[in-house]
Formats: structure tokens, C-alpha cells, sequence
């Protein structure tokens, strides 16, 4: 799995090099709710939940035709959209998901034969569909899905049944408009007061949460939602703010006896996908790199290598790799996914683009130069398969 940097970088032409930090990406924050409710119009029937994060087992490797590795390569991508077209577009291009922005058209959630379902439709192959909505300040659309308290205030007021429940009630608005993938809970542990994280954390003390994450991530799946747990291996005592600036945390062992204790509490309990973040974690692979583009960060991951972990075989996704200056700063975003699919993400999340074609062109140079084996794409493809099969899509 592990990769030099530098060969990959040389290895990788790039054409495009996206604006910075966008203010809606993926975890951009948003303006509380003033009536949060957890009762939806949606219908309580819902779909068994995924069996995401156990289980996964890659199918052997073969040799694929170009179309085929292109389709394949694709896959592994979760692309923000604006609208229908732009969506439908990104799909025939092969993408295995798309992910509804803050400035997505409403239409997608809402109005008939301009909508996911519309979507589905069309494009004829299951794809997913993710948003940002973890309640409080990060909740997409909530006009639509319903808006919600935050994290912190469920934790305060709530039992741990109480926010299955309430996260049961948002996953099946979620589902009802066509949303299989919620990019929540959030695991940080709000151990440095900073400000981008805050209230989405649920609470100070690591085990607090991640028994609220993983009883949050529970309702989810109760409703038929894949829950994403983030920001691994921890954003909660990191050195500022990724969306603006390259943040660094304390050293991988700190990490281990504090961040990381939500993970093993949650991924005890409840299955999930995991989002790795763009941390720079000292004594974690080179010490330099954002740990969604630093192989050690997956295999910290992958071999449960932590107090109480586990080994973990559920799909991993990057965080926005697009929208937050911790990486744009650095990378154009070909190279960036890339590297990122290149260090052992299975799906890399991205909310804008302007060339879709030239980032999945980047990948399959980086996979014909031998700079990414094509038995590790192969086995994130099966990831995704399998994802996307057991969500009913």
C-alpha cells in the first residue's frame, strides 16, 4: 500500500487546479436551526439497514479492457453536483456517487423527473447518493429534510436511545428523498475548543463520544443510511481549521490514548463507513503528509492498531478534497484523488470539479505506471459494490 509521494507527483499530469476553499463543500458549516423537530413526513417503513464496515472481501483481480478500468477507476469518486444535468452528467461519466452541496438545486430533493429518482432512472446502474447532515450548523437542505439540533445539544439533553431514535427519524427523510449516504456521525472529541469543531462533537469525553456516535450511527441504519463516522483519526485537538489551513495534531500516541477512543468505541458497536480527515499527524508515516493522502493513516485503519481497535474493512472515504485548503493549497485535484486513492481511501469525495474526465484520466496514468497496483482499485471497487448493493441501489 505504501507509496513514495514524490514518484507519484511525478507520475501524475495534471490539468486542473480548483479555487481553494469553497463556502458549502463537505463539513462548511451552516446557520443553527431556529425550530429543530426530529419529526418527519416521511413513512416509518423503512428498508434493513447496510451491513457496512465488517465483512468485506475483495474479489481476485483481472485483467481489465481500457473502457473497463475507466469504468472501474471511476467508481471510486463522489462528486458534488449542482443540478440534474450536472449530475447526469457525472454519472455517464462513470462516477460511483454523487454528493448534494449546500448550492445543489433543491429540485434533486424534491421536484419529478428532475430528481434522484429521475436520476436512477436514467443512468440505469446503482450509484450513491451522499449529503452532509449532521444536525446544527451542518445540515444540508434542512428546509426539505427537516432541521435538526446539533450533536452537542443531543448529548446534553438526549439518552443514547433517545438520539437512535431522533437519527432513525432524520434517516428516514434522508432515504424518503433518495439519500442512501450521510457523512455523520462526527467523532472528533471537542478537546481544544476549536471552533470548527465545537458543538458538532458530541461531547468532551471520548467515551460520551462515541457511545452518542454510535448510537446516532445505529438510527441511521435502522432507516436504511450508510453513517460515515469522521474525522479519523481526529480533528479535536488539531492545530486549527483544514478547511483554511494545513492543521497538525499532537503525536500519534496522544492520539491513540484520547481521538481515537470514540473509534473503538463506536466501531465495537456499530458498523459504519469511516472518513479519514486532512490532519498532519506527527510519528504517523512521514509526519507531513494529510492523513488522507498518507498510507499510514489507512493502514492505522485497516489494522485496528490502536488501544481496543479492530481490524476494519468497511469503505473508507477522504474528505473533501476540493474544498479545503489543507489540500488545494498543495495539490490540483487530479493529483490530490490521485494520491489519496493511491494511499488506500476506497471513495474520494470531491464537491467541485471542472474537468471530471481529466481527474479519473490522472488515476488511470498513476495505475498504468504501476504507481497504484491495480489489485488495491480492484479491491476498494468491491468495497463500493458491495456498499451500494446492501443499500439497495
Amino acid at each position: 500500500m505504501r507509496h513514495a509521494v514524490g514518484r507519484l507527483v511525478a507520475a501524475v499530469t495534471v490539468s486542473t487546479l480548483l479555487a481553494a476553499c469553497s463556502p458549502g463543500g463537505s463539513d462548511s458549516v451552516s446557520t443553527p436551526p431556529s425550530t429543530p423537530t426530529s419529526a418527519t413526513a416521511a413513512p416509518e417503513a423503512a428498508p434493513q439497514a447496510p451491513k457496512v464496515g465488517r465483512g468485506t472481501t475483495a474479489q481476485k483481480s483481472v485483467p481489465l479492457t481500457p473502457e473497463e478500468q475507466r469504468a472501474q477507476v471511476a467508481s471510486l469518486m463522489v462528486v458534488g453536483v449542482t443540478d440534474y444535468d450536472d449530475a447526469l452528467a457525472k454519472l455517464q461519466e462513470g462516477a460511483g456517487g454523487i454528493f448534494i452541496t449546500s448550492w445543489a438545486n433543491p429540485e434533486l430533493l424534491t421536484t419529478p423527473g428532475r430528481n434522484i429518482v429521475a436520476l436512477r432512472e436514467a443512468v440505469g446502474r446503482p450509484f450513491s447518493v451522499s449529503i452532509d447532515f449532521e444536525g446544527g450548523r451542518v445540515q444540508r437542505h434542512s428546509g426539505i429534510l427537516g432541521p435538526r439540533y446539533s450533536p452537542r445539544h443531543l448529548a446534553e439533553t438526549m439518552t443514547p436511545q433517545q438520539v437512535e431514535e431522533h437519527a432513525r427519524h432524520l434517516g428516514n427523510s434522508l432515504r424518503w428523498h433518495g439519500v442512501t449516504v450521510n457523512f455523520a456521525p462526527v467523532l472528533d472529541v471537542d478537546t481544544a475548543a476549536l471552533e470548527v469543531v465545537g458543538d458538532r462533537s458530541f461531547s468532551r469525553d471520548p467515551h460520551v463520544a462515541g457511545e452518542y456516535g454510535a448510537a446516532f450511527a445505529q438510527g441511521l441504519r435502522a432507516a436504511g443510511i450508510v453513517p460515515v463516522y469522521k474525522h479519523f483519526p481526529g480533528h479535536g485537538q488539531a492545530s486549527g481549521d483544514t478547511h483554511h489551513e494545513l492543521a497538525v495534531t499532537p503525536p500519534l500516541d496522544q492520539l491513540k490514548a484520547h481521538d481515537l477512543v470514540p473509534y473503538t468505541v463506536a466501531l465495537a458497536d456499530v458498523p459504519a463507513a469511516v472518513m479519514v480527515g486532512h490532519m498532519v499527524v506527527p510519528g504517523l508515516g512521514d509526519g507531513q503528509t494529510p492523513s488522507t493522502l498518507e498510507p499510514a493513516a489507512y493502514d492505522l485503519l485497516r489494522s485496528g492498531d490502536y488501544p481496543g481497535g479492530v481490524p476494519f474493512d468497511g469503505l473508507i472515504y477522504t474528505d473533501d478534497l476540493s474544498g479545503m485548503r489543507a489540500i488545494t493549497d498543495r495539490h490540483p485535484l487530479p493529483l490530490a484523488v490521485s494520491l489519496a486513492l493511491g494511499a488506500g481511501a476506497d471513495q474520494a469525495l470531491f464537491s467541485n470539479v471542472t474537468d471530471f474526465p481529466a481527474v479519473i484520466d490522472a488515476v488511470v496514468a498513476a495505475i498504468n505506471t504501476g504507481q497504484i497496483p491495480a489489485g488495491q482499485i480492484a479491491e476498494s471497487a468491491q468495497r463500493v459494490r458491495l456498499q451500494q448493493r446492501e443499500s439497495g441501489f
